[in-house]
């Protein structure tokens, strides 16, 4: 059996526990861990908003993460656009995509390519998300 390469797509805006906790998991899931960092032009267009820490630090800090074999620019919230270049035989999401539409447009999509889809508890005590509203209040 040949060596697993996954997946790990995400923003990692303003980089905190949850974002180290999948990262950590993907990596012990597979034998080589690429992780896909979105650009900032993807991240607004998918999230509505723009990042926090602009994309080329966001990428120098996942390409740090002991674990992270390679960290690429993401270009497309078509992760099948991404599969076409890296060829992974599986990809890591949180949780809280399984059984939306997002995550069985992921299943979907990718299955019929043979890559499977795997998903890490969510953590929720801490997100970007969070951090964005706790940024704002402390500002206000």
């Amino acid at each position: 059996m040949g060596q697993k390469t996954g997946y790990l797509p995400g923003a990692f805006d303003m980089f905190h526990i949850g974002h180290l906790n999948i990262i950590r998991r993907a990596r012990a899931a597979c034998d080589r861990l690429v992780v896909g960092v979105v650009t900032d032009e993807v991240m607004l267009q998918s999230k509505g908003k723009p990042p926090v820490v602009p994309f080329a630090e966001r990428l120098e800090i996942v390409s740090c993460i002991v674990g992270v074999d390679e960290a690429v620019a993401d270009l497309s919230s078509d992760k099948l656009v991404m599969w076409r270049s890296l060829h992974f035989d599986m990809v890591f999401k949180g949780d809280d995509w399984r059984g939306t539409p997002k995550g069985d447009r992921l299943e979907r999509d990718l299955g019929g390519v043979g890559v499977e889809v795997v998903y890490f508890p969510y953590t929720t005590q801490t997100s970007s998300t969070l951090l964005r509203r706790w940024l704002a209040a402390a500002a206000s």
